[in-house]
Parts: structure tokens; C-alpha cells; sequence
């Protein structure tokens, strides 16, 4: 039996298929050039997630509308917010002050003690300096301009304010040149409420009505497809709402056992301490570092028995969270091992910065949901 060489089939074939490789590129390269954006929109997605937990909880409380519940769930969350601010707020603030600066004059000294040991390290710089290792200013200047212009680009908001505040003519322009360091906090305080309020209303607006958010994204799926693709945006969205309200447990915990810890020490900043240990354990691995090495340095001004008796705080909140908060809480969401998570955050860090390292947990629970039912489900 002869094949035609006309065959139109073939051809359409092959058509189709090149297409899809230039789309798929096309999507890869989008992803890529607007990734901080993308990242941005995922924050507001697991801020839905966390609404509709909270929503859905309400439910077996409150046999009342759903709209009602995701309402008052907002309206205690708003209030929440605006007590700790109004109440605690000046106690953090001054703890938060007291804190940077016992923290910068326990870095000198640390600096000075490595001075006297031959080790030289510049903390305005952030890199240990020498004989050897001296920089041009100039050439400096210029690289660091040569990576604000060819780096990647500002998402939401604040790429909206940096543009404008590049374009040469602009009114804005003419403003960040006469301000100086000023337009700098004033992008910076920009680029913050603006990505606050964008993540507020994306999780407000996708936990309102979110089956009309999962059809229209299962409308884009072949029909034969389309059973899988429910599986999937299920088993994520189940996933990400176990690990969210168990991480928010465990990080509620580190920061009640922190700040209990340090108190009874009589370390000074207790309560801004256990907070930020509470806050960075929403990084794992390198959020904990960080946390202990500002807990050493704030403790090295009560003495060697304060510095002590905080690495020992810091050490057994660790081990109560490593083995026995995260196994027992994030038993049934996140089953990883801590290498494989470790690695996650060091490829999502280096592709797509602080961003990519702070929801780096949330994202490799999405990757093993889609892994399991794309991948694993189909090789079985």
C-alpha cells in the first residue's frame, strides 16, 4: 500500500504541532519577562485560598450565605489588623527600633573581632574587602546601573512607577532627579501598598465566586482533558489550603514559644523577635537562619549567658517545630523531603529572586499536584 505525498492530514499535523512550539515558547518567554506579575497574582490566588478556608470553616459554625460568611471573615481580619496596628503598633515599632540598632552595634563588634583575626569584612558592602580585593567606585556605579537597565523588569505597581520614573521628558522623571534618595522610599512604599492592595483584592474577588474563576479556567482545557483538569485545580487548591492554615499554626507557634522564651531570658525585643521568627518560618530553611542569626546577634548585648540561654531558645523552638510541629501539622499536605524542598527554593530563588524564594513551598506543592496527575498517574 502507497502513501500519497500529498497527504493533507500529515501536513496539518506537522502545522499543529509547530505551532504549539512556538506557542509553548512564546508562554515560557511571557512567563519569564512578566514573571514577578505572575508571582504576584499566585500571592493573591493563596490569599483567596486562605478565604475560602477561613469561609468554608465558618460554614459549620454559621449555617448562614456564603457571602455573608466571606464578609465577616473580611471584617474580622480587618479588625485584627487594624487593632494590632492601633494597639500594638508603637510597642513593635519601638522594639523594632531598639532592636536595629542593637543589632548594627553587635555586627561592629563582630566585624571588629573578625578584624583582629585577619578577616576584613565591609558591611556596606556586604562582601569581605583586602589588599587584593579592592573596587573601583566608578566601575561599580556603572555596574550596578548596567544591572538596574538589563535586569528583570518590576512587576505590578512598582513597574508602573519605576517606568515612569525612567522616562526620559516625563514629569516624574524631572521630580526622582530633584528628589533624590526621597523618590527611592517613595517607589519602595509604593511598591508595597500597591502589591498589598492588588493581593487583597485578588483573594477578596476569587474567594467570592471562586467555581466561576475554577469553570472558566476548566473551559480552556480540551473537553477529553477536562475530568483530569478538575483533579487538578481540586488537588491544588486542597493541597494549598492544608499547608496554608498549617503553616499559619506553626508559625503562630514560633512566635508564641520565641517570644515566651526570650521574655523569661530577659532579652531585650522579645516580642519584635518572636515575631519576625514567627513571620520568616513562612521561608522555610533559609527564613529560620536568618531569624537565629538576628536572635544571636540582639542577644550578644545581655552577656554570655544571654547568648546562651537564647541559642538555646532558638534551638528548641527549632527542633519542636522541625519534629514535631511540621510532621504532625503538614503530615497530609506537604509530604517532601527537606532536600528536595531545600532545592526548590534555591532554583525558584536564583530564576525569580525574593519572590521565588518566599512562595517557593506553596509552588512545589502546586508542582507535585501537577506532577502526580500529568506525569506519575500517566507512567503508572
Amino acid at each position: 500500500m502507497t502513501t500519497s505525498p500529498h497527504n493533507p492530514a500529515g501536513a496539518r499535523s506537522l502545522a499543529a504541532a509547530g505551532i504549539a512550539v512556538v506557542a509553548f515558547a512564546a508562554g515560557l518567554w511571557l512567563a519569564w519577562t512578566a514573571s514577578a506579575t505572575l508571582l504576584l497574582i499566585f500571592s493573591g490566588i493563596l490569599f483567596a485560598v486562605f478565604l475560602d478556608g477561613l469561609t468554608r470553616g465558618l460554614g459549620y459554625v454559621l449555617p448562614i450565605a456564603r457571602g455573608f460568611r466571606l464578609a465577616l471573615a473580611c471584617l474580622v481580619l480587618a479588625g485584627l489588623a487594624f487593632g494590632l496596628s492601633a494597639f500594638g503598633g508603637a510597642t513593635v515599632a519601638s522594639q523594632a527600633r531598639d532592636l536595629g540598632t542593637t543589632v548594627r552595634q553587635q555586627s561592629e563588634t563582630v566585624r571588629d573581632w573578625l578584624k583582629e583575626r585577619g578577616i576584613e569584612i565591609d558591611l556596606s558592602q556586604g562582601a569581605p574587602t583586602g589588599p587584593g580585593n579592592q573596587r573601583d567606585h566608578g566601575d561599580e556605579a556603572g555596574r550596578s546601573e548596567g544591572k538596574e537597565s538589563g535586569g528583570q523588569k518590576q512587576g505590578g505597581l512598582a513597574g508602573l512607577a519605576s517606568g515612569a520614573l525612567k522616562s526620559p521628558g516625563s514629569l516624574l522623571s524631572d521630580a526622582g532627579s530633584v528628589l533624590g534618595p526621597a523618590a527611592s522610599v517613595v517607589l519602595g512604599l509604593f511598591n508595597a501598598l500597591g502589591n498589598l492592595l492588588v493581593i487583597v483584592f485578588l483573594g477578596v474577588a476569587i474567594a467570592a465566586d471562586p467555581g466561576s474563576y475554577r469553570d472558566g479556567a476548566l473551559r480552556l482545557v480540551p473537553r477529553r482533558h477536562r475530568d483530569k483538569g478538575a483533579r487538578v485545580l481540586d488537588g491544588s487548591g486542597e493541597t494549598l489550603r492544608h499547608w496554608l492554615f498549617g503553616q499559619l499554626v506553626t508559625m503562630a507557634a514560633i512566635f508564641v514559644l520565641t517570644w515566651a522564651g526570650l521574655s523569661f531570658l530577659g532579652i531585650g525585643g522579645a516580642l519584635i523577635l518572636g515575631l519576625q521568627a514567627g513571620l520568616l518560618a513562612f521561608v522555610p530553611t533559609i527564613g529560620p537562619l536568618i531569624a537565629g542569626v538576628v536572635i544571636v546577634l540582639s542577644s550578644l548585648a545581655s552577656g554570655f549567658n544571654g547568648l546562651l540561654g537564647a541559642v538555646g531558645v532558638y534551638l528548641a523552638v527549632q527542633a519542636a517545630e522541625s519534629y514535631g510541629l511540621t510532621p504532625f501539622i503538614q503530615r497530609q499536605a506537604l509530604d517532601l523531603p527537606a532536600a528536595t524542598i531545600f532545592a526548590g527554593q534555591l532554583l525558584l530563588g536564583v530564576l525569580f529572586g525574593l519572590w521565588g524564594v518566599a512562595l517557593a513551598l506553596p509552588l512545589v506543592a502546586v508542582i507535585k499536584v501537577l506532577l502526580e496527575e500529568l506525569y506519575i498517574e500517566d507512567a503508572a
